[in-house]
């Protein structure tokens, strides 16, 4: 088993996606910082890094003329 290094915001991003999705909440940045508490300017450089690491991926709005952003969702550590 491969362990990956999280930095400390990583560990809170992760942590604040995977919380959301747990709660049946849509993952989007803004949520995500607010469940983080962060800004979503700090959120950015996290999120780039988890999703580089393969912890995260993002996922584009899937119903054509409602876009509400991209959302994040967990993939599970192993």
């Amino acid at each position: 088993m491969r362990q990956v290094q999280l930095s400390e915001v990583e560990e809170r991003v992760y942590d604040a996606v995977a919380a959301l999705e747990a709660r049946g909440q849509v993952p989007y940045p803004d949520l995500i910082a607010e469940e983080a508490g962060l800004t979503e300017e700090q959120l950015h450089a996290p999120l780039h890094l988890l999703t580089e690491k393969n912890l995260l991926h993002r996922e584009d709005s899937p119903m054509a003329g409602l876009d509400f952003g991209p959302r994040f969702c967990a993939r599970q550590m192993a």
